[in-house]
């Protein structure tokens, strides 16, 4: 290597560094002030600096939310709860039936519902909202646990990612000595392929559950009952509420709340991350 090509390898790692290195404070950033914000009483919001500690009132702004408004907030942790695991369950079964279906049977019609699927994989989800909606609305199904449920339990890139990984995971060999030995095409995918697919379907719930969690759009639009609010619907109504006649709701307690919401998510990330990082590059290695 020259000194030219060692200036230039220098020089591009250094702004490959500084890139990460901007990339990482725009998305920890936030996080830390939501973290840092949520020890804070109501005053201390407004004064000093927003990145920083201040009087600690974690524990007592914890205390405040879940009193508020009669402890709904426990209510929405639960419908969120419900939403997110029943839909992710439900959505990461169905993708790898599809998925496995896709990959290992020869039908009629196979590349054009694949295609299809992949068509799905690039509709914006807000674009069905309203469409969803006037469909619930004609069955009368608008204000219930399946308005939200329903459309939670169907994903065309777990689908999608089913169908890759069990392309390139599941031997057809071990297909055909299931059927030698007697076993019924379910059982084979039961007992085998399941097992097999494993990183994928964790992948698949993780990345459903993730998206089910942090919808907003559907739930507002499908859910007038604040009992049946997930926790994205019931934060965003106590926000609107800040400042406003006796009920107005602390801002700090909004914060408070905003962060507990999200450590279910954590929680799921780092339990469960030996499984879906194997599960996002092993179709692309083998």
């Amino acid at each position: 290597m020259n000194a030219n090509s060692a200036v230039r390898h220098g020089l591009s790692r250094w702004l490959v560094l500084g890139v990460l290195l901007v990339a990482s404070v725009y998305f920890l950033a936030p996080v830390w002030w939501l973290l840092v914000s949520s020890t804070k009483t109501n005053a201390d919001l407004f004064r000093g600096n927003g990145f920083w500690f201040a009087h600690f009132a974690l524990l007592g702004n914890v205390h405040q939310v879940f009193a508020q408004q009669g402890g709904i907030y426990w209510q929405w942790l639960a419908n969120s709860a419900l939403y997110a695991v029943g839909g992710a369950a439900v959505s990461t079964l169905i993708a790898a039936l599809a998925g496995y279906t896709l990959a290992k049977y020869q039908f009629r019609g196979r590349e054009f519902t694949f295609n299809s699927v992949l068509a799905a994989v690039l509709v914006p989800q807000p674009l069905l909202a309203v469409p969803l909606y006037l469909m619930f609305s004609g069955v009368h199904l608008v204000n219930t646990y399946w308005a939200v449920l329903l459309p939670s339990m169907v994903s065309p890139f777990g689908v999608y990612l089913a169908r890759i990984y069990a392309g390139a995971s599941v031997p057809d060999e071990i297909i055909e000595a299931g059927r030698i030995d007697g076993a019924g095409e379910f059982r084979i995918f039961a007992t085998i392929a399941l097992r097999v697919m494993s990183p994928a379907l964790v992948t698949i719930f993780l990345f459903q559950f993730v998206a089910i969690w942090t919808n907003y759009l559907l739930p507002v639009l499908m859910l007038a009952n604040d009992h049946l609010q997930p926790v994205t619907v019931g934060i965003v109504g106590w926000q609107a509420q800040r400042g406003i006649g006796p009920t107005a709701v602390p801002f700090n307690i909004v914060i408070t709340a905003a962060a507990i919401s999200a450590i279910p998510l954590v929680v799921l990330f780092l339990s469960l991350q030996r499984f879906w990082r194997s599960g996002l590059v092993a179709g692309s290695t083998k």
